[in-house]
């Protein structure tokens, strides 16, 4: 831990994919993190860490988001990290997308990153080096077609931690988004089948057309991600902010 500016974490979305990723990486490097989320059996898996405590929380209820900090504050002290990570997509083209659907899609991916900084900024100590990190998405870049509630969130995000950035810049708090391409999640997952459900292609077919995005023709590993935070956090980071890093093989 030596090599990282903080010591305590908090990882909406922790549960499975690249935020369990992440929770284990910082966890194994002597960090205390508290992963969150709706499902508790998936929680429970990646909190046999020793380093790691799962938290039942809701991020897009702003209650559930307070009484996530409370109880880690509570247990384990405030965090100095805080990674908004918990995101949902769903694809319809604009003309056929439900006001549901869009309102989720805010909620969860934008109010939902607001909610996490806004309350984990409340308890973090602002005279310590900290950072506030969201895992977004090259969707927050650019436009993808059939995405756009998914692609209006994320760009949202990105205004998010701008603005956040500016108004921190005399402390030593940063705020970044990481924004990794196609990654290899259960998330790229549910693409693929809404693909194969929808088009007629197989599996394979699928996740090449999606591969085929990356100028690499490959999809980014969630170990990549982690290990581009486990950089922001290192003491050398404490310049970058108000950043939107890419992660995409050169896409965006």
């Amino acid at each position: 831990m030596g090599d990282l500016a903080i010591q305590r974490a908090l990882i909406t979305g922790g549960g499975s994919g690249v935020g369990a990723v992440m929770a284990r990486m910082l966890a194994d490097a002597g960090v205390k993190v508290a992963v969150s989320g709706r499902r508790t059996d998936v929680l429970a898996e990646v909190a046999q860490h020793e380093n790691i405590m799962a938290i039942a929380a809701d991020v897009t209820d702003e209650t559930s988001v307070r009484d996530m900090f409370t109880t880690m504050v509570e247990t384990m002290g405030a965090p100095d990290l805080v990674i908004a990570n918990a995101g949902m997509a769903e694809s319809a083209p604009v003309g056929k997308m439900s006001v549901d659907l869009w309102k989720r899609t805010i909620d969860v991916n934008l109010t939902g990153t607001f909610l996490t900084f806004r309350e984990g900024l409340a308890v973090m100590d602002k005279a310590k080096p900290g950072r506030l990190i969201s895992i977004a998405s090259t969707a927050g870049l650019k436009g993808y077609a059939y995405v756009t509630a998914y692609c209006a969130a994320k760009h949202g995000v990105v205004g998010l931690i701008k603005g956040m950035a500016v108004e921190l810049a005399s402390s030593p708090i940063t705020v970044n988004a990481v924004c990794p391409g196609f990654m290899e999640t259960p998330m790229l997952e549910k693409s693929v089948a809404n693909i194969v459900a929808k088009t007629g292609m197989t599996r394979d077919q699928a996740r090449a057309s999606l591969a085929r995005i990356n100028p690499q023709n490959r999809f980014i590993q969630p170990d990549e991600v982690a290990e581009t935070v486990m950089w922001l956090c290192s003491p050398n980071a404490g310049s970058i902010t108000g950043q939107t890093i890419s992660v995409s093989g050169g896409e965006a």
